[in-house]
């Protein structure tokens, strides 16, 4: 329908700030260029990096994939899906819609102060294969590794 929602942050890790890399605000303005809509098919994962700087200057560098899922539970305006049907407003034939054929809007986004636009590429598609093939990996131990990992300087040895 003609009407955009927004989008929210769900979970993010680290669960607090760390000193040198605070968590920049208003992000997921930055995940949906074209705005926060349902579609009635499920669309292709797409990769880009947004590049945010703070106000001293610093680059933040924002890979984000973003992947939609079928939606079970969702609101629009006063309408609400519960494992039922929904009505959207301006729908011509039956007015229902089974929730499978609704899909929303989901990113993965990844922060960082390097510029390395391929290996967080692949990160983000390890982090996505081990939530969509629900694989018996928790996320929190997931990204845990990934941060712990040690990126060599630009230029230097790999």
């Amino acid at each position: 329908g003609p009407t955009e929602g927004l989008g929210k942050i769900i979970q993010r890790f680290p669960q607090k700030d760390w000193e040198d890399t605070p968590f920049p605000q208003g992000i997921e303005l930055f995940c949906q260029p074209g705005g926060w809509q349902l579609s009635k098919e499920r669309k292709q994962p797409t990769f880009f990096v947004v590049v945010l700087t703070d106000i001293d200057s610093e680059r933040h560098y924002c890979s984000c994939l973003t992947f939609y899922e079928a939606e079970i539970n969702l609101q629009v305006g006063d309408v609400s899906v519960f494992k039922g049907t929904k009505e959207i407003e301006g729908e011509e034939e039956s007015g229902l819609i089974q929730p499978a054929e609704v899909f929303a809007p989901k990113s993965l986004v990844l922060v960082s102060r390097l510029d390395y636009p391929e290996i967080f590429r692949a990160c983000l598609g390890l982090i996505y294969t081990v939530y969509v093939d629900s694989l018996n990996v928790s996320l929190e131990t997931l990204i845990a590794n990934l941060c712990s990992c040690l990126v060599p300087a630009s230029g230097g040895s790999q």
